[in-house]
């Protein structure tokens, strides 16, 4: 059965953007995003919030060109095949190809689309996740953890929300990067 997985990279101390609301100490190296493109790779779609979408848009466009480096083409070329859907009350058209705007994120009908996908689905967004995790529906975290500690911002996790996680997987990358892949119990 295809997995619903929720991927972020935080700090240390478990933000996804700092105060600021910026995330460039999160940039990740060649060898790391190499790695993060193997992990988007089985992605079918990706389950987006309005603010996510809008950061994530970049793909659609980015250029690929020789000028670019491989870790580069190759996540556009991932991003870009998969199926997009944004939940948001604002948007009312995508700017994205293979992309649907829902204005409301409903369990069900999550749930729904999970039971009948062939691939992989991908919660994205830290508010997004929120819900989807205290609903019952993600099945799987990859994390990957920057070496820095940016003291507030936006949780990468609910506050109110408890989970038995079990290890599956750890990376250690040569810049202090650490990937943690974690099944969530039943």
């Amino acid at each position: 059965m295809p997995r619903l997985i929720y991927s972020y990279i935080a700090s240390l101390d478990g933000y996804v953007e700092d105060a600021a609301g910026t995330f460039d100490w999160a940039a990740p190296d060649a060898e790391v995003h190499a790695f993060v493109n193997d992990l988007e790779r089985p992605i079918g779609t990706y389950l987006y919030g309005r603010r996510m979408y809008e950061t994530m848009q970049y793909w659609e466009t980015a250029s690929t060109g020789v000028d670019q480096s491989p870790e580069h083409r190759d996540f556009a070329a991932i991003w870009q095949a998969a199926e997009k859907i944004v939940y948001s009350r604002t948007l009312e058209a995508p700017t994205s190809a293979r992309t649907r705007i829902e204005h409301h994120f409903d369990l069900d009908a999550v749930a729904e689309l999970k039971a009948a996908s062939e691939s992989d689905l991908s919660v994205g967004g830290a508010g997004l996740a929120r819900e989807a995790l205290a609903a019952g529906l993600v099945d799987e975290c990859h994390v990957v953890l920057c070496p820095v500690v940016v003291g507030g911002g936006k949780p990468a996790l609910p506050a109110d929300v408890r989970l038995r996680l079990d290890l599956l997987d750890e990376h250690r990358f040569a810049s202090g990067v650490v990937h943690l892949h974690y099944a969530i119990r039943s």
